[in-house]
């Protein structure tokens, strides 16, 4: 009775502090550690822009991220949070930037059931350079209804989440800078521990699940001892498992970009961005030939080369679920780029050096169209393809529930084979918002395909395991067959994708 009138009381104080949503849409109050929420919704409810850490801002720039303030009465949490700092990128969320972004966003189902909900996390892509929660692709109502609790983390890029200076080190407590965006995805995974059951779900049962750096950050977590028992199931979304810099290469490249640290510390935040070139322009380049920023060996959050760490079976043993599109390296190509036979040849010598021969081999082009293929096809296999099978090796001795996919089917109003980052918009069920890669309105083909994978997905989740009822039939991942499921309309089983072209470049 008291909980009752407890409640009635919170939601008579929400519609006097919050009157817009009086007479709109239903209003929900849940409790977490730091104070009551009010979210709404219908059949699934949102809960956005949460705080799970203290706003990094002023003295707490460049710091580890710190337990976020408890409130009083009723917080608004309708509402998405500020996008990290970052350059413009891609696609536009409508969000401000802001140094003050450490928030998460909850979609739950309405209808409580009296086992918990299995949980998944979500991290985005952005290669640590941009990203936000608010990107309409990333909206969980559709995937939530699946009953699943949703969870989207906002976390710092660029040169706010990934900047190692020695003055840094000096004064953290852990003697390491560099990964504040790896942190934060840390702090954000116990807050989920410590709160999710509050909105339905179970803390037991936490799959993280993020594309491209998303990706990319979970095979480093899986690495890290800072992130054992925080979750129990990963999705990989086409990873990089990249060769990283450590600790004193990151701490060079800071230093040379600033010698005194606090010409960057009192900068303000919008010049910051704008400058942060000029840290980049020193960071280690990859395949494509531009500097990325990102995670490094700094012996704290990342004891060693996640490589290495892999190789040896040093990771977390869990059930994994990874894979890659048909075409990853088409979405880093202009499309009206003409690459000559020329062209090619330049580029592999470029790249490759004494192994070119081989790769033109092995991917041979007498015309401009194959040529544009060829290189397409090894952007890709270098970028993804080779960590989704390095990754897949690492698991499979240890690990009987391992799984990989290829996304194959064609998208329809194209006629082309999927690319990079396709996929988000069927796991999320959003084939009806702009998307990082153009397309037209979505197919009944590819809303068929978007419930097939939501369907194998939120089984993953669920059990640990993509095949259930009605489902297709997806082996594991095994040592000498390599299996993998190819993602079509009807689903079916194969085996060593690219195989020949993964075994060069693993030379």
């Amino acid at each position: 009775m008291l909980l009752l009138i407890r409640q009635i009381i919170l939601v008579l104080i929400v519609f006097v502090t919050f009157p817009s949503l009086a007479g709109t849409a239903p209003a929900l109050i849940v409790q977490t550690d730091k104070g009551a929420i009010v979210g709404n919704g219908g059949l699934v409810w949102s809960f956005k822009g949460i705080p799970y850490a203290l706003p990094p801002v002023g003295p707490f720039r460049w710091r580890e991220p710190q337990p976020a303030e408890s409130w009083t009465g009723v917080r608004d949490a309708t509402h998405f949070g500020n996008d990290c700092m970052q350059l413009p990128w891609i696609v536009s969320s409508g969000q401000a930037y802001s140094e003050d972004c450490l928030t998460l966003n909850v979609w739950a189902p309405a209808k409580r059931t009296k086992k918990p909900l299995p949980v998944m996390v979500y991290f985005y892509g952005g290669a640590f350079l941009g990203g936000s929660t608010g990107y309409p692709n990333y909206n969980g109502q559709h995937l939530a209804a699946q009953g699943v609790v949703v969870i989207s983390v906002n976390y710092r890029v660029g040169i706010f989440g990934f900047f190692a200076h020695p003055e840094l080190t000096a004064r953290s407590p852990n003697h390491a800078s560099g990964n504040f965006g790896l942190l934060d995805q840390i702090a954000s995974l116990k807050w989920v521990r410590a709160n999710v059951a509050a909105f339905g779900g179970d803390p037991e049962k936490v799959t993280v699940f993020g594309e491209s750096a998303g990706a990319g950050s979970i095979a480093y977590l899986l690495t890290s001892p800072l992130a054992k028992g925080l979750f129990h199931r990963a999705i990989m979304q086409s990873p990089v498992l990249g060769q990283l810099p450590d600790l004193a290469a990151g701490e060079r490249a800071g230093q040379k970009r600033a010698p005194d640290l606090s010409e960057l510390l009192n900068m303000s935040a919008d010049r910051l961005v704008q400058e942060s070139g000029a840290y980049f322009a020193i960071t280690q380049p990859d395949l494509l030939g531009f500097p990325i920023p990102g995670p490094i060996v700094d012996g704290y959050v990342l004891p060693q080369q996640p490589r290495q760490a892999f190789a040896t079976g040093a990771i977390m043993n869990i059930p994994v679920l990874l894979g890659e599109a048909a075409e990853e390296g088409r979405m880093f190509m202009d499309a009206n780029r003409v690459v000559t036979p020329g062209d090619y040849e330049k580029w592999l010598s470029e790249k490759f050096g004494t192994s070119a021969p081989k790769m033109l081999r092995l991917l041979p082009a007498r015309t401009d169209m194959q040529a544009k293929s060829a290189m397409t096809t090894l952007i890709g296999d270098a970028m993804f393809g080779i960590s989704v099978r390095s990754i897949a090796r690492a698991y499979a001795p240890m690990q009987p529930r391992t799984f990989t996919y290829v996304m194959t089917q064609p998208i329809a109003d194209q006629n082309l084979l999927p690319t990079h980052s396709e996929i988000t918009a069927f796991v999320f069920g959003t084939l009806d918002v702009p998307s990082f890669t153009p397309r037209g309105p979505a197919s009944r083909d590819d809303i068929r395909l978007s419930k097939i994978v939501r369907h194998m997905w939120v089984n993953f989740s669920s059990t640990g395991n993509p095949n259930g009822r009605n489902s297709a039939n997806w082996p594991a991942f095994k040592l000498g067959g390599e299996e993998y499921l190819s993602l079509t309309l009807d689903p079916k089983p194969g085996s060593r994708f690219h195989e020949g072209i993964l075994d060069a470049l693993e030379t």
